[in-house]
């Protein structure tokens, strides 16, 4: 059955999804939102006619899979019944060359015989158009040319052409390489090309990883995490994608399928917060980038919660018929409606992020007033609008709230930007932000609290709980020994816990009522357990969470908490933030620990 217990490859221009038998199943290209050329993992069958690429063993009985340590390597070991073994390595190039990192529009497979008399057969079938059209093939000596709609594709090989073309069996009793790219012509043998990328792309992962400040504890799955969160920016633009694919359900037949392939500003702040706790500054400092672009733009006063990759404002939605989806759960969507809505916390999201700039030496160049002086016109918004209704950071289609999270991030840009006024010396900015956020910050208090239920609600006046409310100690709004805090953590674990995992919300919304755990929210709940005293059971909650991860060490948007199925757009960067997050904060030190 179609499952999530897939790996990712990529290289920050592309990326590809490879399940445990050595199948791409999805992989858009040029880039992360262009057209999925393998698309079977939205074609509601486990044997779908066309739209991966495979290496079929024959009498194959067995495999298994693993990343290359510290890399975006991905190898799959085939064994069949008469003890053939075949090894194949997945990977994208990714390396420097000539002064800039070489990260083309292309994916490399090695197929490797390891023991016996392995037969193997390589079915390459891409579709175009959302798997609306087949290809019209053309080929050479070396290669094979599959010409797409808006796309030519080459596979240049060493192995049998006629094989790949009849995909006829053949007796593996070499290493084969395929490098399925743009149509050019490689400048060498693809046994030489391929040996080179994969020492090259194996050094550069393993030098990114060697770099990372990481706690003690948990090593594996906080390398797994960074690498996964790195293949999700692009690079070009230094935008910062949710997930990597589109119209995974949140839950089973629930309809709630959404097209993640685009850069959420609140997300991306958590991510690059994340990787820079890691030490990964160059992902931040991309991405502080692509955000200075959008807030100078003469709409960038008033900021969307989710852009394209390149920055693009619309990003209309439509449904794609031609695409079953996942397990024949459809609609398939393309776009997200979201562009269109409301989300007033964006605005602080912005603002946090670019706080660093000022107090990071490493940053110095982009330290100055214009740049201070173009946040402070996201500050006026997030005043204007921290006390109006918006779709809130779930964004809800049906209604509209003042809710307390979105209040709460205007709130938080009013009080960075204070505090970056009195780094640069600029006192009457610093006395005018200072008290904006202490005027919000009373009146944001005042009407999101609820004495009733003893907690701080969704939304103004509400009588909802909303797992965002977590955050309010990380943002700095409450301490985390508050005894408001303390009551609303209590609240939260009553009304949306599920075992250990947490829901976002528990109220019926334009989809009905929430089914299953939200990942994210788990880990906040995590981390308010361990700075409210309750570290041990933090502790024990997170190594739940690690456990529910694939076979990969990756992580879905959504969890069935009573059976531990991964739903929802895969993988999903705000979970493997999640699991950074956690990590960093309930290891013991390296200190303590040696």
């Amino acid at each position: 059955m179609t499952d999530l217990d897939l790996a990712l490859v990529g290289n920050c221009q592309i990326a590809a999804l490879v399940d445990r038998s050595a199948r791409i199943v999805w992989a858009c290209l040029p880039r992360f939102d262009g057209d999925p050329v393998f698309c079977s993992l939205l074609s509601g069958s486990d044997e779908p006619a066309a739209g991966y690429y495979d290496v079929q063993l024959t009498g194959g009985a067995h495999s298994e899979q693993r990343y290359e340590p510290n890399t975006a390597i991905v190898t799959t070991t085939l064994r069949d019944a008469s003890g053939g073994v075949v090894k194949v390595i997945d990977f994208a190039p990714r390396f420097q060359q000539h002064g800039r990192f070489f990260r083309p529009m292309m994916l490399v497979r090695m197929l490797v015989p390891l023991a016996g008399n392995p037969r193997v057969r390589v079915r390459m079938r891409p579709l175009g158009d959302y798997g609306a059209a087949r290809p019209t093939l053309t080929h050479g000596s070396n290669h094979i040319r599959y010409v797409l709609p808006h796309l030519t594709l080459r596979l240049t090989t060493d192995a049998s052409i006629t094989a790949i073309l009849e995909e006829r069996e053949f007796v593996l009793d070499r290493t084969v390489a395929l490098v399925l790219g743009p149509d050019e012509t490689l400048l060498d043998g693809p046994g030489n090309v391929v040996q080179h990328f994969l020492v090259d792309t194996r050094t550069y992962w393993e030098t990114w990883t060697h770099g990372l400040s990481i706690p003690f504890e948990w090593q594996d799955a906080v390398i797994r995490a960074a690498i996964t969160l790195k293949l999700c920016t692009f690079e070009d633009t230094g935008a910062v994608i949710a997930g990597v694919t589109t119209s995974i359900p949140e839950a089973p037949s629930s309809g709630r399928n959404w097209d993640y392939r685009y850069c959420w500003l609140r997300d991306a702040y958590f991510v690059v917060h994340a990787l820079n706790r890691l030490g990964a500054t160059t992902t931040m400092e991309n991405y502080l980038r692509y955000i200075v672009n959008l807030a100078t733009t003469d709409a960038g006063r008033n900021l969307q919660p989710v852009y394209g990759i390149s920055g693009e404002a619309r990003l209309p939605e439509r449904i794609v018929t031609t695409l079953p989806g996942y397990r024949g759960m459809g609609p398939v969507r393309v776009g997200n409606q979201a562009y269109e809505q409301r989300q007033n916390d964006v605005y602080g999201s912005v603002v946090l992020a670019a706080t660093r700039l000022f107090f990071d030496q490493r940053f110095a160049s982009r330290r100055d007033m214009a740049t201070f002086q173009r946040l402070e016109r996201l500050g006026e918004r997030a005043v204007e609008c921290y006390d109006t209704p918006d779709a809130g950071l779930w964004e809800y289609r049906g209604r509209q709230r003042v809710h307390t999270f979105s209040s709460v991030m205007c709130w938080a840009a009013c009080d960075r930007l204070a505090r970056v006024a009195a780094h640069l010396s600029a006192d009457e900015r610093a006395r005018h932000w200072r008290a904006t956020a202490d005027r919000l910050h009373a009146e944001i208090d005042r009407r999101a609290w609820n004495d009733r239920l003893g907690c701080y609600t969704e939304s103004f006046g509400g009588d909802d709980l909303d797992a965002s409310a977590l955050l309010l100690h990380h943002l700095d709004f409450v301490r985390c020994d508050d005894p408001r805090f303390l009551s609303t953590v209590r609240a939260i674990e009553r009304a949306l816990g599920r075992g250990r995992h947490l829901l976002r919300y528990a109220s019926p919304d334009d989809f009905g009522a929430p089914e299953n755990a939200f990942n994210i929210c788990t880990f906040w709940y995590i981390d308010a357990l361990a700075v409210t005293g309750r570290r041990e059971e933090a502790r024990d909650v997170f190594e739940s969470m690690l456990s529910c991860r694939n076979g990969l060490g990756l992580l879905s948007e959504d969890i069935d908490p009573v059976t531990h199925e991964l739903w929802g757009n895969f993988p999903q960067t705000y979970s493997m933030v999640g699991i950074i997050n956690s990590a960093m904060r309930l290891s013991r030190s390296w200190e303590d620990a040696l």
